[in-house]
């Protein structure tokens, strides 16, 4: 068994297998382990199957699966997970590859939001005329551009972001900030792709994310700039009318049980909540 701190090398081993498990959940993503690599302390094993080890939110080990679970040996699988305190995130619908022997549960925090593209980039319904009303408003009060993000203009993604960490009331080892920047510094790498705006001229806000499978769109990180009224519900809205129509779902990430996330989230009314659960194997 070969055991190895991930690193951006491991993305030839490990681009392809992720996108071939075909989950919309959001850490079965390259970007998304790298980025997130100090934070749960992530490790990749080589061994007969590959694996990702790594520390939970609420600080408990575990075992990533990369390869889909019903292509794995059970029995194999029990032997090496009795290395950590369960196996994760496993979806919902591969618990059934495990039999009867098992205990399972889900962390709420850890649990994905997943919007409908045609919700986002129509904000329908009385639940989202809050959203409506915001975007209305940023429509009428502000003219903006609109850019891929590039090597030539993220100098002004790196402006946004300096500025939005300033304006909230937290480290920046509490927020996704160094995560962020270095997605930033990486995105072509990382095989990231997102929209950069300006609102009278200046730098506004930004969105970054790429595709989780064949029909799910993550988005991994958007800002913007807090004095503008807004946008937040302007960019998200235009993102998804821009996105590919192949593509029916967002998935915004979970949220770590920070009460914030929790309520910003909500407020968009998830179409889905998709839990990712653990799993010990007995």
């Amino acid at each position: 068994m070969q055991c190895e701190k991930l690193e951006f090398e491991h993305k030839n081993i490990l681009y392809e297998r992720l996108k071939k498990v075909d989950t919309p959940i959001a850490e079965y993503s390259f970007a998304n382990l790298f980025l997130f690599r100090r934070i749960h302390d992530y490790e990749v094993i080589m061994d007969k199957e590959v694996f990702i080890k790594g520390k939970s939110v609420d600080g408990y080990t575990f075992l990533m699966p990369t390869t889909n679970i019903s292509q794995i040996d059970m029995e194999y699988l029990r032997s090496i997970s009795r290395e950590v305190d369960f196996i994760f995130p496993i979806d919902e619908q591969w618990l059934q590859y495990f039999g009867d022997n098992i205990i399972y549960s889900n962390f709420e925090g850890e649990t994905d939001y997943i919007y409908t593209v045609d919700k986002i980039s129509t904000y329908k319904g009385r639940k989202l005329h809050k959203k409506r009303n915001l975007l209305k408003q940023f429509l009428r009060d502000y003219s903006f551009e609109c850019h891929p993000l590039t090597d030539k203009n993220v100098h002004d993604a790196f402006e946004i972001l300096d500025v939005w960490q300033n304006e909230i009331d937290l480290s920046p080892e509490e927020t996704d900030f160094y995560a962020c920047q270095e997605a930033l510094n990486m995105h072509d790498e990382l095989v990231l792709c997102g929209l950069i705006y300006y609102v009278e001229g200046e730098p506004a806000g930004f969105i970054m994310g790429e595709e989780l499978n064949t029909e799910t769109f993550v988005i991994h990180f958007a800002k913007g700039k807090k004095n503008i009224k807004g946008i937040y519900q302007f960019i998200y809205n235009d993102f998804a009318k821009r996105l590919p129509k192949k593509y029916n779902y967002l998935n915004f990430e979970q949220d770590l049980g920070k009460t914030a996330l929790r309520i910003a989230k909500s407020s968009y009314v998830p179409d889905i909540m998709y839990k990712k659960f653990r799993v010990k194997m007995l």
